[in-house]
Protein backbone atom coordinates (compact mmCIF):
# COMPACT_ATOMS: atom_id res chain seq x y z
CA UNK A 1 0.00 0.00 0.00
CA UNK A 2 1.37 3.45 -0.88
CA UNK A 3 2.72 5.91 1.65
CA UNK A 4 3.04 9.69 1.54
CA UNK A 5 5.44 11.53 3.84
CA UNK A 6 5.25 15.31 4.19
CA UNK A 7 7.92 17.38 5.95
CA UNK A 8 8.09 21.10 6.57
CA UNK A 9 11.59 22.41 5.85
CA UNK A 10 14.02 22.85 8.73
CA UNK A 11 14.22 26.10 10.68
CA UNK A 12 15.02 29.05 8.41
CA UNK A 13 16.84 32.27 9.23
CA UNK A 14 13.55 34.17 9.31
CA UNK A 15 11.94 31.50 11.51
CA UNK A 16 14.74 32.10 13.99
CA UNK A 17 14.32 35.88 13.79
CA UNK A 18 10.49 35.63 14.10
CA UNK A 19 9.92 37.34 10.77
CA UNK A 20 7.21 36.78 8.18
CA UNK A 21 9.01 34.66 5.59
CA UNK A 22 6.41 33.74 2.99
CA UNK A 23 7.79 33.52 -0.54
CA UNK A 24 11.09 35.20 0.41
CA UNK A 25 13.90 32.80 -0.51
CA UNK A 26 15.63 32.35 2.85
CA UNK A 27 18.20 29.71 3.80
CA UNK A 28 18.23 27.23 6.67
CA UNK A 29 19.94 27.88 9.99
CA UNK A 30 22.39 25.38 11.46
CA UNK A 31 19.48 24.16 13.60
CA UNK A 32 17.41 23.76 10.43
CA UNK A 33 20.13 21.62 8.89
CA UNK A 34 20.16 19.45 12.01
CA UNK A 35 16.35 19.13 11.86
CA UNK A 36 16.61 17.99 8.25
CA UNK A 37 19.25 15.41 9.15
CA UNK A 38 17.09 14.12 11.99
CA UNK A 39 14.09 13.90 9.65
CA UNK A 40 16.19 11.73 7.36
CA UNK A 41 17.03 9.44 10.26
CA UNK A 42 13.35 9.15 11.15
CA UNK A 43 12.19 8.18 7.65
CA UNK A 44 15.14 5.99 6.70
CA UNK A 45 13.17 2.74 7.03
CA UNK A 46 10.35 3.90 4.73
CA UNK A 47 10.63 3.07 1.01
CA UNK A 48 10.52 6.07 -1.34
CA UNK A 49 10.12 6.24 -5.11
CA UNK A 50 9.95 9.97 -5.80
CA UNK A 51 10.24 13.32 -4.03
CA UNK A 52 8.61 16.72 -4.55
CA UNK A 53 9.69 20.09 -3.24
CA UNK A 54 9.04 23.79 -3.77
CA UNK A 55 11.50 25.96 -5.68
CA UNK A 56 12.58 27.80 -2.51
CA UNK A 57 16.07 26.99 -1.27
CA UNK A 58 15.13 26.22 2.34
CA UNK A 59 12.93 23.35 1.12
CA UNK A 60 15.42 22.19 -1.51
CA UNK A 61 18.27 22.26 1.02
CA UNK A 62 16.18 20.27 3.50
CA UNK A 63 15.45 17.66 0.83
CA UNK A 64 19.13 17.46 -0.18
CA UNK A 65 20.18 16.79 3.42
CA UNK A 66 17.43 14.17 3.87
CA UNK A 67 18.28 12.30 0.65
CA UNK A 68 21.95 12.19 1.64
CA UNK A 69 21.01 10.88 5.11
CA UNK A 70 18.83 8.08 3.68
CA UNK A 71 21.39 7.32 0.94
CA UNK A 72 18.97 8.11 -1.90
CA UNK A 73 20.64 11.04 -3.65
CA UNK A 74 19.56 9.54 -6.99
CA UNK A 75 15.84 9.65 -6.15
CA UNK A 76 13.78 11.41 -8.84
CA UNK A 77 12.95 14.94 -7.61
CA UNK A 78 10.36 17.38 -8.94
CA UNK A 79 10.64 21.06 -7.97
CA UNK A 80 7.49 23.10 -8.40
CA UNK A 81 6.33 26.59 -7.42
CA UNK A 82 2.90 25.06 -6.74
CA UNK A 83 4.32 23.90 -3.39
CA UNK A 84 5.86 27.27 -2.47
CA UNK A 85 4.98 28.96 0.80
CA UNK A 86 2.14 31.47 0.65
CA UNK A 87 3.15 35.05 0.02
CA UNK A 88 2.72 37.37 2.99
CA UNK A 89 2.99 40.36 0.67
CA UNK A 90 3.96 43.60 2.42
CA UNK A 91 4.56 41.73 5.70
CA UNK A 92 7.45 39.66 4.37
CA UNK A 93 10.69 40.28 6.22
CA UNK A 94 8.95 42.16 9.02
CA UNK A 95 9.10 41.07 12.66
CA UNK A 96 5.88 39.44 13.85
CA UNK A 97 5.95 41.02 17.31
CA UNK A 98 6.49 44.46 15.80
CA UNK A 99 3.48 43.89 13.54
CA UNK A 100 1.43 42.90 16.61
CA UNK A 101 2.41 46.21 18.22
CA UNK A 102 1.49 48.12 15.07
CA UNK A 103 -1.74 46.39 14.00
CA UNK A 104 -2.86 44.54 17.14
CA UNK A 105 -2.80 40.81 17.96
CA UNK A 106 -6.25 40.13 16.49
CA UNK A 107 -5.40 41.49 13.04
CA UNK A 108 -2.04 39.71 12.88
CA UNK A 109 -3.66 36.44 13.96
CA UNK A 110 -6.25 36.83 11.20
CA UNK A 111 -3.50 37.38 8.62
CA UNK A 112 -1.59 34.36 9.87
CA UNK A 113 -4.43 31.94 10.58
CA UNK A 114 -7.58 33.11 8.80
CA UNK A 115 -8.45 30.82 5.89
CA UNK A 116 -9.58 33.49 3.44
CA UNK A 117 -7.99 36.60 4.99
CA UNK A 118 -5.42 38.13 2.63
CA UNK A 119 -2.38 39.99 4.05
CA UNK A 120 -1.65 43.28 2.26
CA UNK A 121 -0.63 42.33 -1.32
CA UNK A 122 -0.21 38.69 -0.27
CA UNK A 123 -1.99 35.34 -0.44
CA UNK A 124 -4.56 33.79 1.87
CA UNK A 125 -4.46 30.15 2.88
CA UNK A 126 -7.40 29.70 0.51
CA UNK A 127 -5.28 31.01 -2.36
CA UNK A 128 -2.54 28.60 -1.35
CA UNK A 129 -5.00 25.69 -1.19
CA UNK A 130 -6.21 26.55 -4.69
CA UNK A 131 -2.75 26.02 -6.18
CA UNK A 132 -1.41 23.22 -3.93
CA UNK A 133 -4.38 20.83 -3.99
CA UNK A 134 -5.04 20.80 -7.76
CA UNK A 135 -1.33 20.13 -8.32
CA UNK A 136 -1.45 17.28 -5.79
CA UNK A 137 -4.57 15.78 -7.38
CA UNK A 138 -3.21 15.99 -10.93
CA UNK A 139 0.46 15.16 -10.40
CA UNK A 140 0.96 13.25 -7.16
CA UNK A 141 -2.24 11.29 -6.53
CA UNK A 142 -1.88 9.27 -9.76
CA UNK A 143 1.57 8.14 -8.67
CA UNK A 144 0.28 7.09 -5.27
CA UNK A 145 -2.54 5.20 -7.01
CA UNK A 146 0.08 3.36 -9.05
CA UNK A 147 1.71 2.21 -5.80
CA UNK A 148 4.57 4.68 -5.56
CA UNK A 149 5.74 6.04 -2.21
CA UNK A 150 6.13 9.82 -2.24
CA UNK A 151 8.03 12.37 -0.14
CA UNK A 152 7.01 16.04 -0.14
CA UNK A 153 9.24 18.74 1.37
CA UNK A 154 7.49 22.08 1.49
CA UNK A 155 6.30 24.83 3.85
CA UNK A 156 4.02 25.43 6.80
CA UNK A 157 1.10 26.85 4.84
CA UNK A 158 1.41 24.87 1.61
CA UNK A 159 1.46 21.68 3.69
CA UNK A 160 -1.39 22.84 5.94
CA UNK A 161 -3.42 23.37 2.77
CA UNK A 162 -2.60 19.82 1.70
CA UNK A 163 -3.51 18.53 5.17
CA UNK A 164 -6.93 20.15 4.80
CA UNK A 165 -7.53 18.05 1.70
CA UNK A 166 -6.01 14.79 2.94
CA UNK A 167 -7.52 14.86 6.44
CA UNK A 168 -10.75 16.70 5.58
CA UNK A 169 -9.94 19.56 7.97
CA UNK A 170 -12.41 22.46 7.81
CA UNK A 171 -11.70 26.12 7.16
CA UNK A 172 -12.15 27.02 10.84
CA UNK A 173 -10.33 24.06 12.36
CA UNK A 174 -7.23 24.53 10.21
CA UNK A 175 -6.43 27.68 12.21
CA UNK A 176 -5.48 25.42 15.14
CA UNK A 177 -3.20 23.18 13.07
CA UNK A 178 0.52 23.85 13.25
CA UNK A 179 3.23 21.87 11.48
CA UNK A 180 6.59 21.93 13.23
CA UNK A 181 9.78 22.27 11.19
CA UNK A 182 11.54 19.03 10.34
CA UNK A 183 8.96 16.60 11.75
CA UNK A 184 7.78 13.96 9.22
CA UNK A 185 4.06 13.22 8.93
CA UNK A 186 3.11 9.85 7.43
CA UNK A 187 -0.04 9.07 5.44
CA UNK A 188 -0.78 5.41 4.77
CA UNK A 189 -3.33 4.59 2.05
CA UNK A 190 -5.12 1.44 0.97
CA UNK A 191 -5.22 0.27 -2.65
CA UNK A 192 -8.16 2.59 -3.37
CA UNK A 193 -6.17 5.55 -1.98
CA UNK A 194 -8.42 5.79 1.05
CA UNK A 195 -6.52 7.09 4.05
CA UNK A 196 -5.98 4.23 6.50
CA UNK A 197 -3.61 5.86 8.99
CA UNK A 198 -1.96 9.22 9.61
CA UNK A 199 0.50 10.42 12.24
CA UNK A 200 3.85 12.00 12.96
CA UNK A 201 7.04 9.96 12.87
CA UNK A 202 9.07 10.53 16.02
Amino acid sequence: MPNLIIIRHGQSEYNLENRFTGSTDIELTVTGEMEAKNAGILIKKYPLDEAYTSVLKRAIHTLTIILKEIDKTGLPVTKTAALNERSYGDLQGLNKLEMVSKYGPKQVLLWRRGYDIVPPNGESLKDTYNRVVPYYINEIEPKLKSGKNILIIAHGNSLRALMMYLEKIGETKIADVNLATGVPRLYEFDAGLNLSRVGYIY
